[in-house]
């Protein structure tokens, strides 16, 4: 059977070829993906507040002496979870052009339309005019692509003017 074109608006799959293509003079400023210690970092921290919760719940429910068993399941799902989605979490990126940030599977977002970039823990959270939001996650420096986004974002208001 031929491959059929795919439409990135619809293309579950990571990766690039999942991304809408790039206007003709549309340069490449950064690209961010995600960062393998950060990666693990986060996994880590997501066992630590299940492991947290198990501690103050199953005494507050008198079940205490389960509290070995959960916090096993806890650290092992969510080890398995970041061995499951490894793959996929690295095959994704964002493209910051000079008018733009494209994402995977069709996603992007107009440096014009950005009202609030935000850091979260590892991640940067954009939010469009319309209300959109997207997550650039696990990234080794945050704050730094904060910054990289918003001076595209102030360079492209300045032209525009």
């Amino acid at each position: 059977m031929p491959d059929l074109p795919r439409d990135p608006v619809h293309d579950y799959r990571p990766g690039p070829a999942s991304e809408r293509p790039l206007a003709e003079n549309e340069p490449v400023l950064a690209v961010f993906v995600a960062d393998a210690r950060r990666y693990w970092t986060d996994h880590a921290a997501m066992a630590a507040i299940g492991v947290a919760a198990i501690l103050a719940i199953l005494p507050w429910m008198g079940k205490a002496h389960q509290i070995p068993l959960a916090v096993a399941a806890v650290v092992l799902g969510l080890g398995l979870r970041g061995l499951y989605f490894r793959s996929e979490v690295f095959a994704r990126r964002w493209q910051l052009t000079d008018r733009r940030l494209i994402g995977p599977q069709g996603r992007q977002v107009m440096l014009l339309e950005i009202h609030t970039l935000r850091r979260l823990f590892g991640d940067v959270q954009i939010v469009t005019n319309g209300g959109a939001k997207h997550l650039i996650k696990h990234l080794a420096d945050a704050e730094a692509t904060l910054r990289r986004i918003e001076a595209a974002r102030a360079a492209r208001a300045q032209v525009a003017r």
